[in-house]
Formats: C-alpha cells, sequence, structure tokens
C-alpha cells in the first residue's frame, strides 16, 4: 500500500484546513490594514458617521422673512399655526407646525429672521437615489437586452438572408464601437433629434434616462445574440429537423424545442453579461444621470468624504452583482434537475 499522502489530502487536513482559514483571514486583515495605514500617513479623516446621511436623512425646513414687518397674528390651524406678517407687500401668511417657531404677535421682523424651523420626515439620501435609480435602469435594460439577444440568436442561426444579415450587421456594429460612444450618440444625436420631433407635435420630450436605458439594451443585446447563438448551435440540428418534421415552423421549434434546452447552457454567460450591465450603466453618469457613481461624485464633491463614499459605493455595487449572481445559480440548479 501506497503510503505516500496527495496535495489535496493534505489540504483536506482538519489542520490544514484551520490554518487555510486562517491564513486568509489574516491576509483580509492586511489589506485592511494597508488601506488604512495608507490614509494615515496622508492624514485623513475618516467620517463613517456621516455616511448615514447619505442614505436617509431627516430634511429641515427652515423659513426666514424676506423684508421687515410685523406679526399681525398668529392662530392655531388644526395641528398647525398659521403666522400672519404684515410687510410691504401686504399679509404673508406662513404655515407651520406648533414647537417650530419662538414669535408672539406684535414682533417685528427683518430680512432673513427665520420666522421658523422644523423637519419635514424622512428624505432618501444621494446614494439611497442613485442605487434605486441604477437598478431600475439595470433591470429594465435587462429585459430589453433578453428580448432583442434572443431575437437576434435566432435571426443568426436561421437561413434567411434578410434576418441573419441584419443580425450579423446588429452584432458587428455594436460590439465594434464603445459603449461610451454609443450612450453619446444615443443622447446627443437620435436624443435631440426625437425630443425635436416630440416638441413639434406638442408632446413632452423624453428623459436621458429612456435613451440611457435604450443604448445599455442595444448594447448587451448585441453579446446576448452571441450567447444565445452558441447556445443554439449547441442543440443538435437533428432536433430542429424533428420539429419541422412534426409540423412546427421554425419560430415554434426555436421557442418549444430549441431554446428551453439552450438555457443551460447560456445561464452562465448571461449572468455574467448582465453584471457587466449593472456595472456599465455607471457610465451613464456623462448624460445627467444620477445613477449610483454619479451620485457618489456629487456626495464627494459636497462633503469631500472621498474615501468613505467611494468604499460604500464600491460595497453597493458588490451587493447587486452578487445578488444577480446568486440568482442565476439558483436557477441553473433548478434547470439542471429538469
Amino acid at each position: 500500500m501506497d503510503s505516500k499522502i496527495s496535495n489535496i489530502q493534505r489540504l483536506s487536513n482538519p489542520t490544514a484546513r484551520s490554518f487555510s482559514i486562517a491564513g486568509f483571514v489574516a491576509l483580509m486583515l492586511l489589506a485592511i490594514g494597508s488601506v488604512y495605514y495608507a490614509t494615515y500617513t496622508v492624514e485623513y479623516i475618516w467620517r463613517w458617521y456621516k455616511v448615514p446621511k447619505y442614505f436617509m436623512y431627516k430634511d429641515t425646513v427652515s423659513i426666514t422673512a424676506s423684508s421687515n414687518g410685523t406679526v399681525k397674528e398668529i392662530r392655531a390651524n388644526g395641528d398647525k399655526f398659521d403666522i400672519i406678517i404684515t410687510d410691504d407687500l401686504g399679509d404673508q401668511t406662513y404655515t407651520v407646525p406648533k414647537g417650530s417657531f419662538d414669535l408672539e404677535e406684535g414682533d417685528f421682523t427683518s430680512p432673513g429672521d427665520k420666522i421658523a424651523e422644523y423637519e419635514d420626515g424622512w428624505k432618501p439620501g444621494l446614494l439611497t437615489i442613485g442605487l434605486w435609480i441604477t437598478l431600475k435602469i439595470s433591470f429594465i435594460s435587462t429585459i430589453m437586452g433578453i428580448l432583442l439577444g434572443i431575437l437576434g440568436g435566432v435571426a443568426r442561426v436561421s437561413d434567411t438572408p434578410i434576418l441573419k444579415w441584419t443580425a450579423i450587421t446588429y452584432v458587428e456594429i455594436v460590439r465594434g464601437s464603445p459603449l461610451l460612444v454609443q450612450i453619446m450618440i444615443a443622447y446627443f444625436v437620435l436624443g435631440t433629434t426625437i425630443n425635436k420631433i416630440l416638441t413639434m407635435h406638442g408632446l413632452p420630450k423624453l428623459e436621458p434616462e429612456w435613451y440611457g436605458i435604450a443604448a445599455l439594451s442595444v448594447f448587451t443585446g448585441a453579446y446576448v445574440v452571441e450567447i444565445v447563438r452558441a447556445g443554439i448551435e449547441a442543440i443538435h440540428p437533428g432536433q430542429v429537423e424533428a420539429a419541422r418534421s412534426a409540423g412546427m415552423t421554425y419560430f415554434q421549434s426555436m421557442y418549444h424545442v430549441i431554446l428551453p434546452q439552450a438555457l443551460k447552457t447560456i445561464l452562465p454567460p448571461l449572468a455574467g453579461q448582465f453584471i457587466n450591465l449593472i456595472k456599465d450603466s455607471s457610465l451613464l453618469g456623462m448624460i445627467s444621470i444620477r445613477e449610483l457613481t454619479r451620485a457618489t461624485r456629487e456626495g464627494i464633491t459636497t462633503s469631500l468624504q472621498t474615501f468613505e463614499l467611494w468604499i460604500m459605493c464600491a460595497i453597493l455595487y458588490l451587493i447587486m452583482t452578487f445578488t444577480l449572481s446568486m440568482c442565476v445559480q439558483y436557477l441553473e440548479r433548478r434547470t439542471s434537475r429538469k
């Protein structure tokens, strides 16, 4: 009997596994410590306690006088109070909550004097707004990209020239140019033209978000076309022939026979493509869409919390992409059982 122990057997040893876990933890602590040491050397002051307000904060409303005046009357108005101030423009009425003011009838006010100040409930912060817009754009773009990709993939393997050549042209043009350029064309070229036409016909303009969604959908769809094509070609051609001989049309055979089987093959690369879509949405800040990256930049501009907000931004992207990855793995397990 051979007494030699393989490397795999050594790694499966409980003691070796414990040392391996300890080594990983030590490596992570070393990385975190290096970041903190680097910030210490540049005398950066960490202010994590200010980060929560970029998710949710209480909005403070402050009402000030615009000219010289006199408090004419203070009267109850339900659970609030009406403060009536007489100035050069006449009577000005301010409705404010109870306890938000420190005025009495007959008091004089000057420009800039505080009439009332109160909290107006919880409001979403910059990171919450940016996260929501990123999720919304990514979800819509994913659905549209899947539809374009499936239609293009089916057309790509078709023998009909108009379908096949159109799909090939679409894929080559979109994959052959940078996404940022496509976003600029969608917004500044197509967007300007379409909004001009809509305005001429008395219709409201489309928001920049929709041009961003269109650019992401078209870009993602081009890659999904090739993923779907590879999945379809992995299925034996005899199955298409069998479906056609059973009386199905080309598209019926694709929908009922080929695509359900190809789904198992195309799910992993699809997951990678949609993870890239979430990250690519950060480019939409170039056309004034307040997605997560742009919202982070705005927060840094006002607070100078560079390290905290960029680290939080990266964590939020990681949460989104990791969640999507877990969902796709779940779908893979479900489809593998069938």
